[in-house]
């Protein structure tokens, strides 16, 4: 089964205009990714607007991914040349190697003014990612304090927002944004069963029936010990029905209300409790 979804609400568009005009002023890119989805989770239209400026590139969510996987993933983006890191902002595990990434471009950045006769001590940054990726969360660890608003649905953040990380730092929080058209129906499905696409356009059953059949084929085992489910079923809409008639979604007659088991498998595969999953392995020739 295959799923065709795009997403390009209006808002996105403003966003990148406002970016583009802000990039001026901006010394350092942090970007952010999601350890589950790193590939389909990189926007190569913010990476062009920001070519040229030292990028930090973090690998968020690291809890839900499959920890082996991330560090092939750190790997493959460091020889591609870029500084990585996977953070896990709720225990806040690879936060102090992200905060010396940041000092030691701040202190590039000092060296580069004081060179040209400027003492301007702060280091302008900009946060970048898909929806609901953590960009807001991101900045509220480094500042110790809610500075940015946050929220588990994608599209909280609206406008941009600066705010002064400590005394050295300020950060840029923008809304995440996405591409106008994704080529390849995967990027659409991984964004979509991750939570960077609104829940609201896309057909619930038929990304969880995708999800369902993309489970019993890599960690079959997550899914009997969370729904006890039979594994001989193969097809994505008969394990919905087997996890609805498992929880009791039952309708009329007997009939299991797909539509709920579908939104029950994704709200629990985004909260980790399917355990850890990455979607996307890392690229064997580095081309990420």
């Amino acid at each position: 089964m295959r799923v065709n979804i795009q997403w390009y609400p209006g808002h996105m568009a403003r966003a990148m205009r406002e970016l583009e005009k802000s990039l001026a002023v901006v010394d350092v890119v942090l970007e952010i990714r999601d350890a589950r989805i790193p590939r389909s989770s990189h926007n190569a239209d913010l990476a062009k607007l920001v070519s040229g400026k030292p990028v930090i590139t973090i690998l968020a969510k690291e809890d839900l991914a499959e920890r082996a996987q991330t560090e092939a993933w750190i790997k493959a983006l460091e020889d591609q040349g870029l500084a990585a890191v996977a953070v896990d902002f709720l225990s806040g595990r690879g936060l102090r190697g992200l905060e010396a990434m940041i000092r030691s471009v701040h202190q590039s950045h000092i060296e580069h003014l004081r060179k040209r006769g400027r003492q301007d001590q702060v280091l302008r940054g900009v946060v970048l990612g898909v929806p609901n990726v953590g960009k807001s969360t991101l900045i509220n660890r480094l500042a110790r304090r809610s500075a940015a608003r946050t929220g588990a649905k994608p599209g909280v953040t609206r406008g941009r927002q600066w705010v002064r990380v400590s005394r050295f730092l300020q950060l840029l929080d923008v809304p995440g944004v996405l591409w106008p058209k994704f080529d390849d129906p995967k990027v659409g499905f991984n964004l979509a069963v991750t939570g960077a696409i609104s829940d609201d356009v896309f057909d619930y059953v038929q990304v969880g029936a995708v999800l369902a059949e993309y489970m019993t084929k890599t960690k079959p085992q997550a899914l009997v010990d969370r729904y006890g489910i039979d594994l001989d079923l193969e097809e994505g809409e008969e394990l919905l029905d087997a996890i609805g008639r498992r929880r009791g979604f039952l309708l009329a007659g007997g009939r299991v209300d797909l539509e709920k088991a579908a939104l029950l498998l994704l709200r629990e595969f985004r909260q980790g409790l399917l355990g850890a999953v990455t979607l996307e392995d890392p690229p064997d020739i580095p081309n990420v």
